[in-house]
């Protein structure tokens, strides 16, 4: 009989503001909450077979520490690092240190806004970066992160 494989454990970080979906800026950022998107996560992650696990800070200090707290437990982490995106070297160097693979996922699209949100500090440590599809962009999210684990050997037999 095969033995059963661990389940993976995939982290999503959430950085400012984020707490406040549904009622900031919906024009930009859809009308969904953050406990919505993370229901759609869960409902994703369990067809999918992995174990999610949600942190949300408007403090950088906070999400440098989580980050560094990944390091050997997490197998593949979400990051939308909010504003830190464009400005934030101790969140970078904390995903870094984490060792974890990880995707950056934004609700608008970067590329379509303001000039200095089209910079992001993370874009040359992290495999992708999903961007413009709101809520939904966390599920494609977690596919792509458990899409790279499985091409890498970390969930074998998924």
């Amino acid at each position: 009989m095969k033995p059963a494989s661990r389940r993976p454990h995939i982290l999503f970080v959430d950085g400012p503001n984020l707490n406040v979906l549904g009622t900031r800026e919906p024009e930009i950022y859809g009308s969904m909450t953050l406990a919505a998107i993370r229901r759609e996560i869960k409902a994703a992650a369990r067809v999918d077979g992995a174990d999610v696990r949600f942190f949300q800070s408007n403090h950088e200090g906070e999400i440098v520490a989580r980050l560094q707290e990944a390091r050997g437990k997490a197998d593949g982490l979400v990051i939308n690092p909010g504003g830190y995106t464009h400005t934030s070297v101790a969140i970078r160097d904390a995903l870094i240190y984490s060792g974890v693979p990880a995707v950056e996922v934004h609700l608008s699209n970067p590329a379509r806004r303001e000039p200095f949100r089209r910079t992001s500090t993370l874009e040359d440590v992290v495999a992708g970066r999903i961007a413009g599809f709101g809520g939904f962009g966390y599920v494609l999210a977690l596919r792509a992160i458990l899409h790279l684990l499985r091409e890498a050997g970390g969930l074998a037999g998924r």
